[in-house]
């Protein structure tokens, strides 16, 4: 079954990040440990995102004594296929040529990146 990419937050995806990093479930209190110093939130600031995140249904929790355990549900590479499609939707008609075409005069592409993407349309003309 294919995993719909939940729409969540810039701020909801720091969260996602911990756990995604993590690859198991993690109490409450590890994961507002790894975003109060980086990020200067509260520890109900945490726990309202990691709320809104089970409502929305991308973690799950799991009681565990007297403390729950997240676990993210929503993939990251389903979000990123998602927010990458909408950003590419929304900004260039869907298209990548402009997209890159952007970046070109707005934004020096290294030597490196031209040559990174030489490389994938080669991979891309070999598979078609």
């Amino acid at each position: 079954m294919e995993q719909q990419a939940a729409a969540i937050s810039d701020a909801e995806s720091k969260v996602m990040e911990v756990l995604w990093r993590s690859g198991s479930a993690m109490p409450a209190e590890d994961i507002v440990a790894a975003l109060v110093s980086g990020h200067q939130w509260q520890e109900a600031t945490i726990k309202s995102l990691l709320n809104r995140l089970l409502n929305k249904g991308a973690v799950s929790a799991q009681k565990e004594g007297r403390r729950y355990l997240y676990t993210a549900v929503l993939k990251r590479e389903h979000w990123l296929t998602s927010e990458s499609t909408g950003l590419l939707d929304r900004l260039f008609g869907g298209r990548i040529a402009p997209l890159v075409a952007h970046f070109g005069q707005h934004r020096k592409l290294s030597k490196t990146d031209i040559a990174e993407l030489k490389r994938l349309i080669g991979e891309l003309d070999d598979d078609q």
